[in-house]
């Protein structure tokens, strides 16, 4: 049986038509087509898959669906994080399902309702290159980033999209305006550098063109399975932790396949695909605290967790977005 296909979205309304479940997808193709495929060769069952460009990560999905509200053409959405999926349940685009596969993920991670559930987590962690920081200097904050002795040789993506708007978001609402937006400007006071987004940050550190970054760890493990001499750094300082996104999935409201979308939703819930994004290049983090991983992954309850309200992050993400781009598009 042939594989999930990418289709331009202007093709869907033809596409539709022909596949037993159709699904958006926000999360790296390489990692969520062999899970796909199994589920295909599993149930008999042909699933049309439509992935985000990297240019519009989560975001070109997130808005073909509120387009679509009225006429869905998706089944099931897989996205990559979680803030844009509270905003779809705010705006009516999801239909709540409490699937069975789903009772070993801690409530934290479901709506209570059923309209979404969060597996398969990355991290926040700042990405080191090993001979230019001596294992007596590692970071250990966010902090560090704006400490001076590294000015200049750190870096960042620039805060606009994807999970490092989401972190800074999420930092406002963990340490309040004021020291929130002191450490934005303590960063460009220490000349970070700003990139186009997280795989360059562990890219360039990997090459030793910065001596460490903030990333997510499924960049980490690239740079690692590249022959990189890189190591991640679980951030424990400073009132902050770690921040876990979690993958998160849900079932479309009014979609042409409710049936076999629940199937699929079930499947990706399953302990088995959390295992299998642990062992993959991203390197997922099992929000389950049974699921096996290899010795590179960390387990929940590893390390020191930054809890944030994600509701509180959701609704203001525009506002926040606005202001990310006052302070680092200049």
């Amino acid at each position: 049986m042939n594989g999930p296909r990418i289709l331009p979205l202007a093709l869907l309304g033809f596409a539709c038509s022909r596949a037993d479940v159709v699904l958006y997808c926000a999360a790296d193709q390489e990692h969520a087509q062999p899970i796909v495929r199994t589920f295909e060769e599993r149930t008999g069952l042909s699933v049309r898959a439509v992935f985000d460009v990297e240019a519009a990560k989560t975001v070109g999905l997130v808005r073909t669906l509120l387009e679509e509200k009225d006429h869905p053409r998706c089944d099931v959405f897989w996205n990559n994080e979680i803030a844009h999926m509270i905003r779809l349940r705010a705006e009516g685009i999801l239909a709540p399902y409490a699937s069975s596969s789903a009772a070993g993920i801690p409530a934290e991670f479901r709506h209570p309702e059923g309209y979404w559930t969060g597996f398969a987590a990355r991290g926040r962690v700042l990405v080191v290159h090993d001979p230019s920081v001596p294992e007596a200097e590692r970071p250990r904050s966010l902090r560090d980033l704006a400490d001076p002795r590294w000015k200049g040789k750190t870096a960042i993506a620039r805060p606009i999209t994807g999970t490092t708007l989401t972190h800074f978001a999420a930092l406002f609402e963990a340490w309040g305006e004021e020291r929130a937006r002191a450490f934005c400007e303590a960063l460009l006071g220490n000349e970070v550098n700003l990139t186009s987004g997280n795989a360059v940050v562990a890219r360039k550190v990997g090459d030793g063109v910065f001596a460490f970054g903030l990333t997510d760890t499924d960049d980490v493990e690239s740079q690692r399975r590249n022959g990189k001499p890189v190591s991640a750094v679980f951030p424990d300082g400073e009132g902050a932790g770690t921040l876990l996104i979690p993958n998160t999935v849900a079932l479309i409201r009014g979609g042409p396949n409710p049936e076999n979308g629940r199937r699929l939703v079930d499947f990706l819930l399953s302990p088995e695909v959390e295992m299998r994004l642990a062992f993959s290049a991203s390197a997922n983090i099992p929000v389950r605290v049974d699921v096996e991983t290899p010795p590179g992954v960390r387990r929940l309850g590893s390390f020191r967790r930054m809890f944030v309200d994600w509701y509180a992050v959701a609704g203001r993400l525009d506002a926040r977005l606005e202001e990310m781009n006052r302070i680092f598009v200049r």
